[in-house]
């Protein structure tokens, strides 16, 4: 993905002002980083495309 990230679409900023990814943007991203992201798609834990998006 090389679009500019839109805050609020994309992600938000939590209460430490850290980024916080949303699934829309795990999903579009198509893999899993294995960082625990609150928002994970993936909750397999594995790097493996289990669910591809519709939209695509």
């Amino acid at each position: 993905m090389t679009e500019k990230l839109i805050k609020g679409i994309d992600y938000y900023l939590n209460e430490e002002g850290l980024f916080v990814f949303t699934e829309k943007y795990l999903r579009e991203r198509a893999y899993c980083c294995q960082n625990g992201c609150l928002h994970c798609p993936y909750k397999s834990g594995t790097k493996e495309i289990t669910d591809i998006p519709s939209d695509r």
